[in-house]
């Protein structure tokens, strides 16, 4: 338990919080893409379910060492904090933009379905510059965030609206 602390430079207790709901979150995630197989029977689904966990933890890890030196924070668990927020973050811009466009009267059924997409990731991606913002504060990575939003803004042509 020491190296893993020294490892992501863990100081506190509190902080294996992230590093747990992390990999709760990636088992979560290989379990669910596991269950996608033809298959319905626990034993084939659980190691497949074990191989995808460990894919996806190396995939992560790889991003994480490519992002470290990019990506400024005062220590090296905020790194996984991030990416709980970014994954939090595009769960909830789908769930919140898909009422939105039901309540707009926007179907797939009323309107040419490219249109529809178009205009679906539209919204979801208005409201995703939103709680990126909302979530990045609720997890303690505000200033992180709204440096990230600015520059996602200006790569978008709003770079006038932020003089910094």
């Amino acid at each position: 338990m020491k190296t893993f602390k020294a490892a992501w430079e863990i100081k506190q207790n509190w902080q294996l919080l992230f590093p747990l709901i992390g990999l709760g979150s990636l088992g979560y995630s290989a379990f669910k893409i596991s269950s996608l197989l033809p298959f319905s029977e626990l034993y084939i689904i659980l190691p497949v379910s074990i191989v995808v966990f460990y894919v996806l933890l190396k995939i992560v890890l790889f991003a994480i060492g490519k992002l470290e030196s990019k990506w400024i924070v005062k220590q090296r668990w905020e790194l996984i904090r991030i990416f709980i927020v970014f994954a939090i973050t595009g769960s909830s811009s789908v769930l919140v933009g898909r009422p939105i466009i039901k309540w707009l009267g926007i179907t797939q059924d009323n309107l040419y379905p490219l249109l529809y997409w178009i205009l679906f990731i539209t919204i979801s991606l208005f409201f995703y510059q939103v709680l990126l913002i909302l979530i990045g504060w609720v997890f303690g990575q505000f200033q992180f965030f709204w440096s990230f939003e600015k520059k996602m803004l200006r790569r978008f042509g709003l770079g006038r609206f932020f003089n910094d």
